[in-house]
């Protein structure tokens, strides 16, 4: 598919810049994902998991670092995956598995299943089918064990980002139905933004429910949240990775996590 393989071009380019700002990260704090996960995440000491769309890898260390007994990274970018290996090598990570693939075909190469299947922050809107994503979890996901996601809420998608930094609420795209959204620029949140091609989808918050519920999954709940893991322009800093404006607190969503079992 010509979208996912310009995708791929586009994060190629971000990997060495991403591999040296996340490798400053992860000397000066313990864990880089931020609290909204890993208070919902819970003890992960002794378990498995497989880090969905998992970039460099910066946060599959931070979940190492959790106490996991296993661990696998998978990532469409074949730079991303290098720079990857590079970054557990850096930490003494070696126990970490990275795997180059698109998530969608991931079931076709890879038949290991895992406690818990994951993937976080800024991924859902690479992906064009949800429906063969919730499958490939489904697949990979042991019978008692959980998947989790959390993303930004598609709901917040729909405003033009400039607006929202100015403290204007102006409705820009499609939330209903919307196509994939053409852009010339990538990164620029933890690195210098780049020219490339590249493309992202506004999947619904019913689109993401009903394709797991689709692919036999309950869904055990869904969390909404009024921050947001980076700084989309005048926001103020809560926490480590967590941002909000002020003005909007509890008024607007941002951020969403959902959890989802093997439907019995």
């Amino acid at each position: 598919m010509k979208e996912v393989l310009k995708n791929k071009e586009a994060w190629n380019q971000l990997s060495a810049d991403h591999y040296q700002a996340f490798k400053k990260a992860l000397k000066e704090v313990e864990n880089t994902i931020n609290t909204n996960i890993t208070k919902e995440l819970g003890d992960l000491r002794g378990k498995s998991l497989i880090h969905l769309q998992c970039n460099i890898g910066f946060d599959t260390i931070s979940l190492a670092r959790m106490g996991l007994k296993k661990i696998t990274g998978i990532d469409l970018s074949d730079q991303n995956i290098l720079y990857a290996n590079k970054l557990k090598h850096d930490f003494g990570m070696d126990h970490i598995q990275y795997i180059e693939s698109n998530v969608l075909t991931l079931d076709q190469i890879h038949h290991e299943k895992y406690d818990i299947v994951f993937t976080s922050e800024g991924v859902l809107g690479w992906l064009p089918d949800l429906n063969q994503w919730a499958r490939v979890i489904k697949r990979v996901l042991k019978e008692d064990g959980f998947f989790y996601v959390y993303d930004s809420h598609p709901f917040f998608h729909v405003w033009d980002p400039e607006g929202l930094s100015r403290g204007e609420l102006n409705l820009k795209y499609d939330y209903l139905n919307a196509k994939a959204d053409q852009d010339f620029i990538i990164g620029g949140y933890a690195s210098e933004a780049k020219r490339a091609e590249n493309y992202w989808w506004n999947h619904s918050l019913s689109d993401i429910i009903n394709a797991l519920i689709g692919a036999g999954l309950n869904i055990e709940y869904l969390h909404e949240f009024d921050t947001l893991f980076w700084n989309n322009g005048n926001m103020k800093k809560v926490s480590y990775s967590l941002y909000e404006y002020p003005q909007w607190r509890s008024k607007l969503p941002l951020s969403y996590s959902i959890k989802a079992t093997h439907r019995k």
